[in-house]
């Protein structure tokens, strides 16, 4: 089988990943590496596929995202077919190629990549795990929208993966791809649960403490509950003032976290082992 152009190669990795850097976590270096490893390994699923185009194209596709976010892949393609130096490398047959295949490349495209190659960056774009989509989303969110609090980053979060990856998402995928499928279900799953949902962002984004984790546990189990000494209140109300008022006395984390599942397992439906595996 072909490989990319070794002089291509160090030509991309010496002068146009570093500019990486300048881009937000979810279009950074790492983003790139997965896309050029995924590309390579669509390319085999077409006939007749130029490696080298290819990888100019994993590797340019995101390189303006820096510069404006929303224009970022008509940048990144007119970075590409103003280097003179790809020129060295390409016709320009092949350099028009490329360019409109960096510009077919975003999920919200409203129509189908004009050639095979804008089909393979296209779906090689496409996340497969969702701890990864959700420090995507956050680092997006906190970057570009800091008036938000916690809960309105949650809910774009949440709103964003619905509409992109849910069952009529607009992401859609050009190449087989088994992980893709799985990752679909898995967001599909975890999007009928918005409690699931958020206890996974703040999980994963290293936002929940200990304490956090439980109030919110505690929140779930008693969902729909009232006070059988008050009828009119919701259960919810006394665990989490147990928890506030040993937090105000200055105890520490696995106590306060005690205090708001102290009636979990008393009064839910749930057990100690839930409550291992969802808090510890």
């Amino acid at each position: 089988m072909m490989r990319v152009t070794k002089k291509l190669k160090d030509y991309i990795e010496q002068q146009i990943l570093p500019i990486y850097e300048k881009n937000d976590t979810g279009h950074d270096i790492e983003h790139i590496k997965y896309v050029v490893k995924r590309s390579l390994e669509f390319a085999n699923q077409f006939p007749h596929i130029n490696l080298d185009m290819v990888y100019a194209i994993a590797s340019f596709h995101d390189v303006a995202h820096h510069i404006d976010k929303d224009k970022h892949e008509i940048l990144s393609a007119k970075l590409f077919y103003e280097n003179e130096k790809m020129k060295d490398f390409f016709d320009d047959k092949q350099r028009i190629i490329i360019k409109e295949a960096i510009e077919d490349h975003r999920a919200s495209l409203e129509y189908e990549p004009r050639s095979d190659y804008g089909k393979i960056i296209s779906s090689a774009d496409r996340t497969t795990n969702i701890e990864s989509v959700l420090k995507r989303t956050h680092s997006y969110t906190t970057k570009h929208y800091q008036d938000l609090d916690l809960c309105q980053m949650v809910e774009r979060s949440y709103n964003h993966m619905l509409k992109k990856y849910g069952g009529n998402g607009y992401a859609k995928n050009y190449c087989y791809d088994k992980d893709y499928e799985q990752f679909k279900q898995d967001v599909e799953k975890i999007l009928k649960n918005k409690w699931e949902f958020t206890r996974k962002y703040l999980e994963v984004n290293e936002i929940m403490d200990l304490k956090e984790k439980a109030k919110l546990f505690a929140i779930n189990a008693h969902m729909g509950q009232i006070r059988k000494s008050e009828p009119d209140k919701p259960m919810i109300i006394h665990p989490i003032s147990v928890g506030m008022l040993l937090e105000e006395y200055g105890y520490d984390e696995p106590v306060v976290a005690a205090g708001y599942l102290h009636d979990v397992v008393e009064d839910t439906k749930y057990t100690i082992e839930d409550i291992k595996k969802r808090i510890w």
